[in-house]
């Protein structure tokens, strides 16, 4: 080949491996994934019991039968695990305050009785007392240490600091309880309150600024104005009890031994009203037993209505322990967008099992 073609062969052979790497192949467009990864999400963990017509709990339910709605929106549930699955965290709050009366003994044992029922060797209980101060008596620990310290507590005639008593317990579990166990607050009193900080402060308040306002104050307009300060101070650390149940995914359940009579005073159909919106509201239970009056002057039908009395309070231990065996833990992923502290409404249901009961809380607020 002459020399000045080999040369024009050559050039040709460089010019387009140039062309080549200015201009490489396109690389194929890598499809993309169908599965939305959820970064900004929020955990809600909403506990729920389900039991049939007769009150007995329903086991062996799955994600499936179970449907949830966030502010009328269909969630994705992640998991439902069930009480056998899921340890429980119960802590147990024993009035001991002047308050209670003479079934004191009575309310010990049962308790005592049912925390030996209800309770795994997983599970893990708490004792607090509600007097003047919420006392905690026996830490976090297994069946057999509860029973002993419900069984040791002593009642005493003090006042009641009823809401300090059950925020110290929702603050307990929240911070001593591991995540993703069931969280319960049983509460035997009947929720009147009467020396909690924030009420004390306010009434507190209230006395000052109205002395403050005259050198000589009328004090039957003084009482009046107390009176009024103290139930503006109860509603709002009602509230306040009901946001640190609600944070720490606790469930409420309540026995008042005043039974139906509550209903004598004003203060203690107040007291019974905290005990209903705490446990309406987490999805437990308040329960008002109508128990028959054991100090009249027939020591004969005292013994008698003793015994009666003793049979209502086991059945209502019995129909607790039932729900917390039907006690599903539900939880979903929210990404929806909400303020803080908006409080989220749910509803849950169980659509193919229309003939069962669910209890559940109504919502939840917002941690961001």
């Amino acid at each position: 080949m002459p020399k000045h073609i080999l040369i024009a062969v050559l050039l040709t052979i460089l010019f387009s491996v140039s062309l080549f790497a200015q201009n490489p192949t396109p690389t194929p467009k890598i499809q993309e994934d169908d599965t939305v990864i959820k970064v900004d999400s929020r955990l809600v963990v909403v506990p729920v019991s389900v039991t049939d017509a007769k009150g007995d709990p329903v086991l062996g339910l799955t994600a499936k039968d179970f449907a949830i709605e966030e502010e009328g929106r269909r969630q994705q549930i992640e998991n439902a695990g069930d009480a056998m699955s899921v340890p429980l965290e119960i802590a147990l709050l024993f009035d001991v305050s002047a308050s209670t009366d003479a079934m004191f003994k009575f309310e010990q044992q049962t308790a005592a009785k049912f925390l030996q029922q209800v309770m795994r060797p997983d599970d893990r209980a708490v004792i607090f007392t509600v007097g003047q101060n919420p006392i905690m008596v026996q830490g976090r620990d297994t069946a057999e240490k509860a029973v002993a310290s419900v069984l040791n507590i002593t009642a005493t005639k003090g006042a009641t600091a009823f809401f300090d008593s059950v925020k110290e317990a929702a603050s307990y579990l929240r911070t001593m309880s591991p995540e993703g166990r069931r969280r319960v607050i049983l509460v035997i009193s009947d929720g009147e309150d009467n020396f909690s900080e924030g009420v004390q402060r306010a009434v507190r308040q209230y006395e000052r600024n109205l002395v403050d306002k005259g050198p000589d104050p009328d004090y039957k307009k003084l009482r009046s104005v107390v009176a009024q300060a103290q139930n503006t101070a109860k509603n709002a650390e009602r509230a306040k009890v009901l946001r640190a149940l609600q944070d720490a995914d606790i469930v409420h359940y309540s026995i008042n031994p005043a039974g139906s009579s509550y209903q004598l005073n004003q203060i203690s159909v107040f007291g019974q009203e905290n005990m209903d919106v705490f446990s309406k509201q987490t999805g437990g239970t308040a329960f008002l037993p109508k128990f028959a009056p054991i100090d009249t002057k027939d020591t004969y039908q005292n013994q008698n209505n003793m015994k009666k009395n003793a049979q209502i309070l086991e059945q209502i231990f019995n129909q607790l322990a039932n729900e917390l065996r039907a006690q599903y833990l539900i939880q979903y992923y929210s990404d929806a967008e909400y303020p803080q502290n908006k409080f989220v409404k749910l509803r849950i249901s169980l659509p193919a099992r229309g003939d069962l009961k669910l209890r559940a809380r109504d919502g939840y607020f917002v941690k961001n």
